[in-house]
């Protein structure tokens, strides 16, 4: 099959191609027969291939209707693989598993939308044993960042209180053709059991964490005055004059709990 399809920058397409970067997160996420397996953005179908050779029920997502004509072309219909064509952040998840079943969500996500299908991914934590990404460093670094550092912000804070967050490794534009300007790193997200974090928690977590990070450069004292007050900071032992970036997971969810629904 001779491959004519070129990367569409509307749908922020790299293709991975280096054999020894797929086996490398193909053995990362290491698949037994019994998983149940789903790419988001196979593109040619390199990762594809490579996830196969685990007998596992792989369902694909994939945007560009040439590409799904592509891959159904490609590879021989069966009945553990099934090709959707759709988007992925409106794709139905929770259509996939069967009664009691996880799903294991691995892509190379297109760059443009990575974060908000993060976000809408561990809103389903329930449905979802872990996620293997590939994203651009700095996206990485902001997922696995640690307190006090310049990446922690609202993104780290969301994703280590919904999962545990693993840097992988990294993976170097030429890995991909067309090679983007950025380098890129590979990701594992394993949700936390639902018993660890309710709705109610996360969307005070939430309101506190976007309050505080609006304007990095300011202080508490400034960014939370619609929420929080002075005393009730030093009341829990942090600083008005400290900056959000200081702050710790445990001590955003203390601020988290004195707000009123």
């Amino acid at each position: 099959m001779k491959d004519q399809h070129r990367a569409r920058k509307r749908f922020g397409q790299n293709f991975l191609t280096d054999e020894s970067v797929i086996h490398d997160i193909a053995r990362s996420i290491n698949p037994s027969s019994k998983d149940h397996l789903v790419e988001i953005g196979p593109g040619k179908g390199a990762l594809t291939e490579a996830l196969l050779e685990y007998d596992s029920q792989l369902d694909v997502i994939e945007l560009d209707r040439d590409l799904v004509a592509m891959l159904q072309e490609r590879f021989p219909k069966r009945n553990s693989f099934r090709i959707h064509s759709g988007d992925a952040l409106s794709f139905q998840y929770d259509s996939l598993p069967q009664a009691g079943e996880k799903l294991r969500v691995v892509g190379n996500l297109p760059y443009n939308i990575s974060t908000p299908l993060i976000f809408k991914l561990l809103n389903q934590g329930a449905l979802i044993q872990d996620m293997h990404f590939m994203l651009q460093l700095e996206v990485v670094n902001r997922l696995s960042a640690s307190p006090g550092s310049k990446a922690w912000g609202k993104l780290g804070v969301m994703a280590q209180y919904q999962c545990r967050v693993d840097k992988l490794f990294e993976v170097p534009p030429t890995a991909f053709s067309p090679a983007p300007k950025v380098q890129s790193a590979i990701v594992r997200l394993q949700p936390r059991p639902e018993q660890d974090w309710s709705a109610e928690q996360r969307s005070r977590l939430l309101r506190i964490v976007q309050a505080a990070f609006s304007q990095r450069r300011k202080t508490l004292r400034n960014t939370l005055r619609d929420l929080v007050s002075v005393q009730q900071l030093e009341e829990l032992g942090i600083s008005p004059s400290a900056r959000a970036e200081t702050l710790d997971l445990q001590q955003f969810l203390a601020l988290g709990q004195l707000l009123d629904d």
